[in-house]
């Protein structure tokens, strides 16, 4: 037989198949070993036929890797190819998504280990005295069943082989699986949906439209909704697949799915070992776990017969990949269940407004959950204006109105939630005397001072640095501190509320597999007061006892360059405060902010989604900005700032005569450097597009395709997340 290979290295230069002799028992999605270039390599196998257009003679052999099942089923090879296609990347980088890493690279196999189990009854086994090793672990095995060998011989030494020479003993090897997050599981709830969750379940399974759009309030009951559709598909022997925005949300909700599902839900992300995630994946693909949940990677977890596919808060930037392939995950999520024939259930509080154009213009259902499931009112919002604060002398980051709500919260022994984008202690290190700022040598970008470990460090490349005692530039004494971190924050609590039990959760504090789970169980078993935290507390997390919310600096994302700030800043504000007042107390929200007249501010005090969007989406008409538009940027990122010009200079000429030759299709077509100049000590440039017909898509991306080389990255975004 002929096995039509694809060697697992991502460069346009291997990006082709190759026929190569394989045995009989390899099948099209085995993995292979494939002698390449003087070399064996990994290969995927795409294809298996009978003849080869290379003569025989001339072919080699690959040999399979040790796989109970080909590794990617024929779904996934489909998938990889269409994105091939779309995203004209090489194949060798789609595949790449259905694996784990390690798995790919052969550096973690299951973990197996030898069990010992009598064979006989104790009483037929014959010993002579002398051997009380054999008997004791003879004995213990007769009294405790299979036992794993090691730990036997760790109490009889030498007992078991002798056993197993003297035939009394069978010795089996098996599989154990390394299970994430083993303290999860817990009660599950009595749950009977509502009317309007009933309502909401029968539309989902009953209309035509593959896309179903859930728009709830915070607190509406949609978590309920999708643990009934993934009850209902179990029930039908189909599998589901359930897509979370961070990771921080993903034991709470794999918590949930135990609960109801026991060991059918497996967890995908980055944040497991190794090990942890073969296991995951492993159990997936074998069909033990018909539930994959986690973040936007688990949209390419190895199902089969996939009955539902949910992306809860879908309007998340963090689902559109910044790394090759620049896939968005809604689209691999469509392609996925348009091939099953399944329902996409996107879930959201404050859907993007492209998301909710597609529903309001009918091509996806709509579906709307106006009330908190417990009817209780969503909480009320109050502006603390800013510039009134700093004219009564007031310049901390606390407003008198929250200082006076963080008061009566603690008072009362309830929780308050403070919300602060930015983490670090401050945002700048600036020399009063000469106006240097500290900046990171390796990226255009200032370094942010962290008073825990005394250092300045780049959040963009991840770089540390000492902290300065002194200006290198003039030698001078005086440094500031500008802009004010989550860190800060939390020193100035526990000066103004030292009784204050404080918690903190951004990236600098949430390390480890565990690390937001176990400041999140602190935080619901009330072992703390205030939680303060980055954007990764804004979503999904229900803490009854949490009566208050501040939102320490609402202009932050109102004021970026970027035509999604209203968007990005509405949706932030309905996320964090919807975290007060889920339980029987009414909740309160103290906004503070520079520009209380700002209409997303006003629209946002009001829950006025509906007036939002209608505001939002005639701006957007007006500008012909997406969705009457969409955004393409070419990134051209290198180490040596001449070949990335030079780069550059090929990708412009031939997108400059693309747009020469279809101008009626672009609105804006220009290339500059890119706002941050440098990172992680590349240089970046781009050419940005505004395209009114999507069209020349498939001339853009082989354009780039032929430019990139080793030295230079050029990299295709549409509609970009991050235009920095």
């Amino acid at each position: 037989m002929i096995a039509e290979v694809i060697v697992d290295i991502a460069a346009s230069e291997t990006d082709k198949i190759y026929d190569y002799l394989c045995d009989d028992d390899i099948v099209a999605g085995s993995r292979v070993r494939a002698p390449f270039g003087g070399k064996t390599v990994a290969g995927f196998v795409m294809r298996v036929k009978e003849k080869s257009d290379y003569p025989v003679v001339r072919l080699k052999r690959v040999y399979p890797t040790p796989d109970e099942l080909p590794a990617l089923n024929p779904e996934c090879l489909s998938l990889a190819e269409k994105l091939t296609a779309r995203y004209r990347v090489p194949k060798a980088l789609a595949l790449r998504l259905f694996l784990p890493t390690e798995m790919r690279t052969g550096k973690v196999r299951e973990l197996t280990r030898n069990y010992a189990r009598l064979v006989c009854p104790l009483e037929e086994i014959k010993l002579a005295k002398t051997a009380k090793n054999q008997l004791g672990a003879a004995t213990y095995l007769a009294e405790h069943g299979k036992t794993d060998c090691a730990y036997l011989n760790n109490l009889f030494a030498g007992g078991v082989s002798g056993l197993e020479k003297k035939g009394y003993v069978e010795i089996t090897r098996e599989q154990i699986l390394r299970d994430p997050y083993k303290t999860l599981d817990r009660e599950d709830k009595l749950h009977t949906l509502t009317p309007d969750q009933k309502r909401a379940v029968d539309t989902i399974k009953t209309d035509s439209r593959t896309v179903q759009l859930v728009h709830g309030v915070t607190g509406s009951g949609k978590t309920e909704i999708y643990l009934t559709l993934i009850a209902d598909c179990l029930k039908e022997g189909k599998s589901s697949i359930f897509l979370v925005p961070e990771i921080s949300l993903t034991p709470q909700m794999l918590a949930q799915l135990r609960a109801r599902f026991g060991k059918n839900a497996a967890i995908l992300h980055s944040g497991l070992s190794a090990g942890e995630r073969f296991d995951e994946w492993w159990r997936l693909r074998t069909g033990e776990a018909r539930i994959a949940i986690g973040a936007r990677s688990a949209v390419f977890a190895p199902m089969e017969n996939i009955g539902v596919i949910i992306i809860d808060e879908e309007h998340d930037s963090s689902y559109a990949s910044e790394t090759a392939p620049r896939y968005n995950t809604f689209d691999v999520a469509y392609l996925r269940a348009k091939t099953n024939g399944c329902k996409l259930v996107l879930g959201s509080a404050t859907p993007s407004t492209d998301t909710y154009k597609r529903a309001k213009d009918g091509e996806f259902s709509l579906i709307r959950l106006d009330k908190r499931i417990n009817q209780r009112p969503l909480p009320e919002i109050v502006i603390a204006d800013m510039r009134r604060e700093v004219r009564r002398g007031n310049n901390s980051a606390f407003s008198g109105a929250l200082k006076e709500e963080l008061e009566k919260c603690l008072a009362g022994g309830k929780q308050a939630i403070l919300f602060l984008n930015r983490r670090g202690y401050s945002q700048t290190v600036i020399c009063k005397e000469c106006g240097y700022v500290a900046k990171c040598e390796f990226c255009d970008v200032s370094l942010t001072y962290h008073r825990d470990e005394d250092c300045l460090k780049c959040h963009y490349c991840g770089a540390k640095y000492g902290m300065l005692s002194a200006c290198p530039d003039c030698g001078g004494k005086k440094l500031s501190y500008a802009g004010t971190g989550t860190e800060r924050i939390v020193a100035d609590l526990q000066k103004l509320y030292p009784a204050a039990r404080i918690l903190r959760m951004d990236n600098d504090t949430t390390s480890g597999k565990e690390g937001h789970y176990k400041i999140l169980k602190t935080f619901a078993e009330k072992k703390a007061d205030i939680l303060v935290g980055t954007q990764m507390i804004a979503k999904g997390h229900d803490f009854p006892s949490v009566t208050l919310v501040g939102i320490l600096d609402a202009d932050m994302s109102l004021h970026f360059s970027d035509y999604r700030s209203g968007e990005r800043t509405f949706q932030l504000i309905t996320q964090v405060a919807g975290r007060s007042g889920r339980a029987e107390e009414k909740g309160k929200v103290v906004l503070q902010t520079f520009d209380p007249e700002n209409d997303v501010l006003r629209f946002a005090i009001a829950y006025d989604f509906e007036g939002f969007y209608e505001n939002e989406i005639s701006l957007r008409a007006a500008m012909a900005f997406p969705p009457f538009s969409k955004i393409v940027r070419v990134l051209v990122t290198g180490e040596d700032d001449k070949k990335t010009i030079e780069a550059l200079r090929e990708v412009y000429i031939a997108l400059e005569k693309l747009y020469t030759d279809n101008p009626e299709k672009f609105l804006f077509f220009n290339k500059m450097r890119a706002p941050i100049k440098r990172i992680q000590n590349k240089f970046r440039y781009q050419v940005l597009m505004r395209l009114c017909d999507t069209s020349v898509l498939p001339e853009i991306y082989a354009a780039c395709a032929e430019a990139r080389n080793r030295d230079v990255l050029v990299s295709v975004e549409e509609n970009p997340t991050n235009l920095s």
